[in-house]
């Protein structure tokens, strides 16, 4: 086995979206060649609901899938495909925009309200697919435990331990919790773009300590090894899928592979024939 190294480091940055949203933006706009096919990556982690109330109105997306997921906390969703419902802690809400589709998603009060939501990109085959939804609930989550580690398993698999099945790109995801001090050897595909995000507690991988919500893009090898400080727990999600190489034409929630097909996007906006 080869353990891989460390390609870049992202530290995620405060910023605000939606209707006034506080959140950690870690992916974006500069990383999305290194991170292909992740797109955008936030985090957002608030014992305030002030920070979060204002959630996230009706808004439009195509050419992408987008992945909710929370570990405290929840958030009720409604799209225009007539979906509804809560995602609450352990679920995920995996949303395929494909051809068009409008949403909204409005976090509620709690203790504190701790997830992601991470773009996945689709292929340039796909990104006029039909749009889908569906609910990863928290007993569809795979999970697998040792002496070390509880790793749970959103999507692809871990030691047998299967999560669920995505639609389109077959990206894994697992939410790892690492006991104090302890450390875990992760087996990933040398073809796949894999990264690590911690998203609680300091993690240290390759004998170099690095922050609470960091980036770690990962590269040359078939493991990833992390480790949690002596005397302190960490919590780092991993997420690897192969990349696309497929040129990018990015617009606020709409992401196509040319200037063109993003223009007709908003085009179908203004119009009124977006949605398919």
């Amino acid at each position: 086995m080869k353990t891989r190294t460390i390609a870049r480091v992202v530290t995620g940055k405060p910023a605000v979206d939606g209707a006034g949203v506080k959140l950690t933006r870690v992916l974006g706009g500069e990383t999305i060649e290194d991170f292909d096919p992740f797109l955008m990556l936030d985090s957002f982690d608030s014992t305030n609901p002030a920070d979060y109330l204002r959630g996230f109105p009706t808004h439009p997306h195509r050419g992408i899938e987008t992945i909710t997921y929370l570990v405290d906390g929840e958030l009720a969703h409604e799209d225009s495909l007539g979906n509804k419902g809560l995602i609450i802690p352990g679920a995920s809400q995996w949303m395929t925009a494909g051809s068009g589709i409008l949403h909204q998603e409005m976090p509620q009060e709690a203790a504190r309200m701790l997830g992601l939501q991470l773009w996945l990109n689709l292929p340039a085959a796909e990104k006029m697919t039909e749009p889908k939804y569906f609910d990863i609930r928290p007993e569809d989550v795979g999970v697998a435990e040792n002496s070390c580690a509880t790793v749970r398993v959103i999507s692809g698999s871990y030691e047998g331990v299967n999560g669920a099945k995505p639609h389109h790109i077959q990206a894994t995801l697992l939410d790892v919790s690492l006991k104090e001090g302890q450390s875990i050897e992760i087996p990933v595909k040398e073809d796949e773009t894999v990264f690590i995000f911690s998203l609680l507690g300091d993690t240290m991988v390759t004998g170099e300590i690095f922050q609470e919500k960091t980036a770690l893009l990962l590269k040359d090898g078939n493991q990833v090894e992390v480790s949690a400080l002596p005397g302190e727990t960490a919590r780092f999600i991993l997420a690897s899928a192969p990349a696309l190489h497929e040129p990018i034409a990015w617009g606020g929630p709409i992401v196509m592979n040319t200037r063109e097909e993003l223009q007709l996007a908003f085009d179908e906006l203004r119009a009124g024939t977006f949605i398919k």
